[in-house]
């Protein structure tokens, strides 16, 4: 459930108008709901409410740090995947021994910070990494807690791009090399072995990969513990799938449900890693009609947003809700809703049914708060947009709009180009 409703015919968040926004910070701009928020962690919270366990929300689908603030308040830890994310978390209030940093590409200065920092966990990803881990905790004088990632080689059923738990994807320790992998962090002088961890993909919409994956951790789990290493932590990950259109994702209750009946008598701290299923239909992207064209039998409708703003449809093939925040009456056409990008990959939708809608509109992309704007870029130049947060009837900017002096503040000229020499 979200807290984005039609009153009086005006597309809301929460208690107000969207076109009230508009009037106020123009188009576009992702727009979250506090309350949507909120409710979402509560529900996927309470509902291992049975077992000792942290939820680590998953920076990478919104690092806001308004966002993640949220969370915070509500007793959450994050999970980080880069030294910019950790940074972010910390400025958002967040205790570091509720961090956990994942990732396959972790760079020795990102793990200094991660450590320094008193971070809850490394998830180790590689043999390699293991060892710079080692190093740079020597060389802090401490020891970093760690778990391997282990990969379970299981089909998370998902889009390709999305998957991380197959033989084939960068993720993660070969689940045959795990036992071995184990033994050498044990002789390593800076590693303290705290944990295992698994992840196997995102927008994952059926329970039994995620019990898969557990059943073959359980046994892992009694072989470590066999050779002497006291596993305190299983970080299952994310994942969870959310509804874009048809799909029927499993309530987190029922996620629950069934990862607490399989790791019971594991006796560890369950670390979850939500994300998209959190943050996904808390947020909308809201975008002007700048023109409509015909070319043939085919209709355009030509929006002020683009695949900078929003990838997922041209990267993923992603299908996203659009609806015209004002009342829309009229036949209902067959339209693409296309950016201004210099790209024939620039969509928002295809071939999708809307009502017909004039220059000046207002429409609405749903569920555009999962990896909407922390994949956003300047290409073509383009300023990133604001975001926004509502709580009750009052609205927020979290984000201020780029400005043309934004775009080149990094950039410099060398004296040699001012000065014309060859």
């Amino acid at each position: 459930m979200d807290y984005f409703e039609r009153k009086n015919g005006s597309l809301h968040c929460e208690d107000i108008s969207l076109a009230t926004i508009v009037d106020d910070v123009g188009t576009p701009f992702y727009c979250y709901s506090t309350k949507t928020l909120k409710r979402h962690y509560r529900v996927f919270n309470e509902a291992f409410a049975a077992v000792p366990h942290i939820v680590c929300y998953s920076v990478k689908a919104n690092s806001n740090t308004a966002v993640l603030r949220v969370f915070i308040n509500e007793g959450g830890g994050v999970d980080i995947v880069s030294g910019g994310e950790l940074y972010r978390a910390m400025k958002a209030g967040c205790d570091p021994a509720r961090i956990v940093y994942s990732g396959v590409g972790k760079r020795e200065d990102e793990i200094t910070y991660a450590i320094n920092s008193g971070i809850l966990m490394f998830n180790v990803e590689s043999s390699q990494e293991l060892d710079v881990i080692n190093a740079c905790a020597l060389r802090c004088g401490t020891r970093a807690r760690i778990s391997l990632r282990v990969n379970p080689d299981v089909d998370p059923k998902t889009h390709p791009h999305v998957s991380t738990g197959l033989r084939e994807n960068k993720f993660g320790v070969p689940f045959e090399d795990a036992v071995e992998e184990y033994r050498r962090a044990h002789s390593l002088e800076g590693i303290d072995i705290v944990g295992i961890a698994c992840h196997i993909g995102s927008q994952i919409t059926d329970l039994s990969p995620f019990v898969d994956s557990l059943d073959r951790l359980k046994g892992l789990i009694g072989t470590l513990r066999h050779n002497g290493l006291n596993i305190r932590y299983l970080d299952l990950g994310g994942g969870l799938g959310i509804t874009y259109r048809s799909e029927l994702p499993p309530h987190p209750t029922d996620y629950a449900k069934a990862i607490i009946e399989n790791a019971d008598e594991l006796d560890c701290t369950i670390i979850l890693e939500p994300g998209r299923v959190i943050v996904g239909n808390a947020g909308i992207l809201v975008t002007r009609v700048l023109y409509t064209k015909k070319s043939g039998d085919k209709r355009f409708v030509i929006v002020d947003a683009a695949m900078n703003d929003l990838v997922r449809p041209s990267l993923y093939g992603s299908y996203h809700e659009i609806e015209p925040v004002g009342a829309r009456d009229g036949m209902p056409v067959q339209t693409d809703v296309v950016g201004p990008i210099c790209e024939s990959g620039d969509f928002l939708a295809k071939g999708r049914t809307l009502p017909p809608v004039e220059r000046g509109d207002i429409l609405a992309v749903r569920s555009a708060g999962a990896y909407g704007y922390t994949m956003s870029s300047n290409y073509n130049s383009r300023l990133r947009v604001p975001e926004i947060m509502v709580n009750g009837d009052r609205f927020y900017v979290i984000r201020n709009r780029e400005t043309y002096e934004t775009l080149t503040e990094h950039e410099s000229i060398p004296a040699f180009l001012i000065r014309g020499e060859e």
